[in-house]
């Protein structure tokens, strides 16, 4: 069965248009309503019998398998300490699922930013957003069969509160809600605080609700492989540590007749295989040990599906599209780093990365250029001159943003494809030397004789071939750029604790920017270890860029905030931009099937299922 793909330029446009139409109400409401939308008003109205893009025929029976290269070695999904190596699949697992933990409302992949009742079968707030409440649903139950109260709410929001103990996006979120209470007999308040924004009520709906009969407060922030009490559609069957994670489905799960899990969550058991690296996983999938691989490697797309299982055609290969912004791939400076603190300096280190050699000797052509940190998306501004209102708030920040960033021009230097073309090296060269850097030696050196010397950290050895590659160019010119490759647990633990020069990395592409987006780029994650901040970058610019955003009331408004933001990361030279597809590939064996309809953000994993055998 093909999938309907949609048009990514129509999708998006119609998905904005509709927003902006629907902005042009108040967006606003004081009585409990089934959904909430960032701007605008939820796609679906209350009362609605299924998602579009869902089979509600789908057979609700038989196994799947999925794969993941790395291991694991903890259950709890929302605690710091393994974190990075949290078993996939319990909660918040953007290609998974919730399959353990339900949170109070549902993310729809259909919509840039909307969420219907599931634990919280309504929601309520205002015009001004400065409190939102939720009603849990009566019928909601834990896997052991007790309700879920207002109180297990407010037991995980005081979790949640702990620093050090809970992942910080949590924290900040709970950091703006002055007061949590209870309110009749399934209702919970958050009143907010001076620092909330009109985010903070999306951001609450998608937290989840850990059952207080189940934890112990004083081991809370402890790893677990203990298989917890959830609310979700799944049991922890079993537990086999750094290799395997068997789901059952719970045969008495209160939700299977809610409108958003209709064509949802259709196998009887789900396991997820866990491979040592991305080679021994495809070998994997290649003999049948799982059922769907997500493709990322254009060489290995376009030249190593040719075993017997494709064929035969047990193995089929599919091209979704998405309009979803690319995803970020880049080589990350560490400005934690001395060696990095100079923003002159890390412009010319990125312009030495030769992209059009990479391509076509690496990678057969099949990658665009990345430019910027929403490509493939109205929300760049890469190619569009900034809006009068952007002018007007990057007034504040005069230094924050280049002029040619501000024209919408401000991208990565083509090159003649040799992988040393004498023009940028030069110019890279030349930049360098006005920052106090001269060739001593053969090295490049500052004033004290200190060589410009760092790390690349990478995981894979796809990721390694990259990185030789460019630390060929640079070496060009007297830069050194030594490359450790270390084992999964080895990287996650140094990304986690910013224990690198350099990092080869990714951040995934959103058309809802916002709270998220300080765990990536905000001052208060520059020093919280676990965050996303692989740059640590704290700019008072880019704080005021992710305030605008979350407070724009209209999608105009947005974009413009979202727009600023983008051009001020992108004269900040934080990354070295790489690549990325503007579709996605996905190949599975051929029981397994998908409806024809596919979400705005590309294929959903959740609403596959497998033939009846």
């Amino acid at each position: 069965m093909r999938p309907t793909l949609f048009s990514r330029p129509r999708a998006l446009a119609a998905a904005l248009a509709f927003a902006a139409f629907a902005s042009a109400g108040t967006g606003a409401f004081a009585q409990p309503q089934h959904a909430i939308a960032m701007h605008g008003e939820p796609k679906l109205a209350a009362g609605f019998e299924h998602f579009p893009f869902v089979n509600p025929q789908a057979p609700q029976d038989g196994a799947l398998v999925y794969g993941v290269a790395g291991d694991f070695d903890n259950l709890n999904p929302v605690i710091v300490q393994g974190a990075a190596t949290t078993a996939r699949g319990i909660f918040f697992d953007p290609e998974f699922g919730n399959l353990v933990f339900e949170p109070l409302m549902f993310r729809s992949p259909d919509e840039p930013f909307t969420l219907y009742g599931l634990v919280a079968e309504s929601v309520e707030t205002d015009e001004e957003r400065t409190f939102v409440e939720f009603q849990l649903n009566p019928a909601a139950r834990f896997s052991d069969g007790r309700p879920v109260r207002p109180e297990d709410v407010i037991f995980t929001t005081e979790m949640m509160k702990r620093p050090g103990i809970v992942r910080p996006h949590y924290t900040a979120w709970l950091s703006r809600v002055d007061r949590i209470e209870k309110v009749g007999e399934h209702g919970v308040r958050f009143t907010f605080g001076d620092a909330a924004d009109r985010e903070l009520p999306l951001l609450l709906a998608g937290l989840p609700v850990l059952p207080e009969h189940d934890h112990d407060p004083e081991t809370f922030g402890r790893s677990t492989l203990r298989p917890l009490v959830g609310s979700g559609p799944y049991l922890i069957d079993r537990v086999e540590p750094g290799s395997r994670v068997v789901y059952r489905r719970n045969p008495d799960y209160w939700g299977r007749d809610l409108p958003v899990k209709q064509g949802l969550d259709n196998y009887a058991q789900i396991t997820v295989e866990y491979f040592r690296d991305v080679n021994a996983m495809f070998e994997g999938f290649k003999g049948g040990l799982f059922h769907i691989y997500q493709e990322r490697n254009p060489t290995q797309w376009l030249t190593a599906y040719d075993f017997p299982a494709v064929e035969r055609g047990d193995v089929i290969k599919e091209t979704f599209e998405t309009g979803r912004p690319a995803n970020v791939t880049a080589f990350f400076f560490n400005t934690r780093r001395p060696v990095f603190a100079d923003r002159n300096v890390r412009r010319a280190i990125a312009s030495l990365y030769d992209f059009e050699w990479a391509n076509a000797n690496l990678h057969r052509g099949a990658y665009t250029r990345t430019a910027g940190f929403f490509d493939n998306s109205e929300l760049s501004s890469v190619g569009r001159p900034a809006s009068a209102a952007e002018r007007e708030f990057l007034a504040q920040f005069p230094a924050a943003v280049e002029p040619e960033a501000m024209e919408g021009k401000l991208t990565p230097p083509v090159s003649d494809g040799s992988g040393g073309d004498r023009m940028i090296l030069r110019a890279a060269l030349t930049q360098l030397q006005e920052a106090g850097y001269s060739i001593q030696g053969g090295t490049l050196a500052d004033a004290d004789g200190r060589p410009l010397r760092f790390e690349i950290l990478v995981q894979t050895s796809e990721q390694q071939r990259t990185a030789q590659a460019f630390a060929r160019t640079l070496s060009r010119i007297g830069i050194v750029a030594d490359i450790r490759l270390v084992d999964d647990s080895q990287y996650q633990q140094r990304r986690m604790a910013f224990d690198y020069d350099m990092i080869l990395s990714q951040l995934t592409g959103t058309l809802s920017p916002g709270a998220e987006q300080v765990n990536r780029w905000g001052s208060a994650s520059r020093d919280s270890q676990g965050s996303f901040n692989f740059a640590g970058a704290a700019d008072p610019a880019i704080d005021a860029a992710l305030d605008r955003i979350v407070r724009a009331r209209s999608q105009e408004d947005f974009e413009d905030a979202v727009r600023s933001y983008d051009r001020i990361l992108i004269s900040g030279a934080y990354v070295v931009p790489l690549y990325h597809i503007a579709e996605q590939w996905l190949a599975r064996w051929r029981f397994i099937q998908h409806p024809d309809t596919t979400p705005l953000t590309g294929y959903y994993l959740p609403a596959f299922w497998r033939e009846p055998q």
